[in-house]
């Protein structure tokens, strides 16, 4: 059965159900059965798989529809997906694309030539003021913790990565125990600190749950997201915006990606001694490095090191 909210957004496909369902014949009353335990994904599918789902005939699948008062199938599909069109879109384009003769290569170019377009879009969607805001409230917080969920936990993870040299203490949701945890260690936050939220379609509630709280105890929010519509926008301080529009899924981590490293690259950029953090950090992990065991080789590594530190700030 689905949750109660899925079921409201089903809303008016429900109401007409429950007015005729007992007028309904045996097969379409096992079509209303499925449609009410099923409002989501009945939303996603074509006439035939409903059919098949059901264990009708496809004429009987849209004689159902017309026993519910629509003119045929379509009618009844465009008006059960009210409510999910943001959370079906990336299926419905799935769905065409899938259906589209291409050949692997022409869908590895097509792919990439999204990407292009994304970086190019986001590129010149760059507000000057607000990157340089963005900087220096990271460079500026005493501590940093980095909230995303599905795809975004491993952008958050990899953002957390690459700041972790020029940043004292970096955090990110990966590997933690659920939202309920990390608000545990959020509610320790005050206004010195930052947290970044990431998410893009389909927008992660856990996110916005997340940032809600942190706001209401005057944290300092940065959102990567990709329009002024989402969510995350009306709850952040500073907000960057990647696009990430992609046919075969609902997003482009790549292109959400390249906008997290640039903004460590300005982080890098702009951080004080970023030369020395970055040598400090490669000697403390060199165990851990696979070097060639070649003596050349060591002396060479260890006449490079000794180089930056003899040239490190006083």
């Amino acid at each position: 059965m689905n949750h109660p909210d899925m079921q409201a957004l089903g809303g008016t496909v429900n109401a007409r159900i429950g007015k005729v369902y007992m007028s309904l014949s045996k097969a379409h009353k096992k079509a209303a059965d499925y449609v009410l335990s099923n409002v989501f994904r009945s939303a996603t599918m074509s006439i035939d798989e409903l059919a098949n789902a059901v264990g009708i005939s496809v004429a009987t699948a849209n004689r159902f529809a017309r026993a519910l008062g629509f003119e045929g199938y379509p009618q009844f599909r465009a008006e059960l997906v009210c409510g999910f069109e943001a959370m079906l879109a990336p299926i419905d384009n799935l769905r065409s694309e899938v259906q589209r003769p291409a050949t692997s290569t022409e869908i590895i170019a097509g792919s990439l030539n999204e990407d292009l377009a994304n970086l190019e879009a986001t590129r010149r969607g760059l507000d000057p003021e607000l990157c340089n805001q963005a900087v220096k409230m990271i460079l500026n917080a005493e501590r940093i913790y980095i909230v995303g969920y599905g795809a975004s936990a491993y952008l958050g993870g990899l953002m957390a990565h690459s700041l972790d040299p020029f940043c004292n203490t970096v955090q990110s949701t990966i590997g933690t125990g659920g939202p309920s945890a990390v608000a545990r260690q959020l509610f320790k936050y005050t206004e010195r600190d930052l947290v970044i939220g990431i998410s893009f379609p389909r927008y992660a509630e856990d996110v916005v749950t997340i940032l809600r709280q942190v706001r209401e105890k005057n944290v300092q929010i940065l959102a990567l997201t990709d329009a002024p519509s989402s969510p995350l926008a009306a709850l952040a301080d500073i907000t960057l915006y990647a696009q990430t529009r992609r046919h075969f899924s609902p997003n482009s981590e790549g292109a959400a990606l390249c906008l997290i490293e640039a903004i460590c690259s300005a982080v890098a950029h702009q951080a004080k001694a970023p030369v020395h953090a970055a040598s400090e950090m490669t000697k403390f992990v060199l165990p851990w490095l696979y070097q060639e065991p070649n003596a050349t080789t060591r002396k060479s590594l260890a006449s490079e090191i000794k180089s930056i530190d003899d040239n490190r700030p006083a």
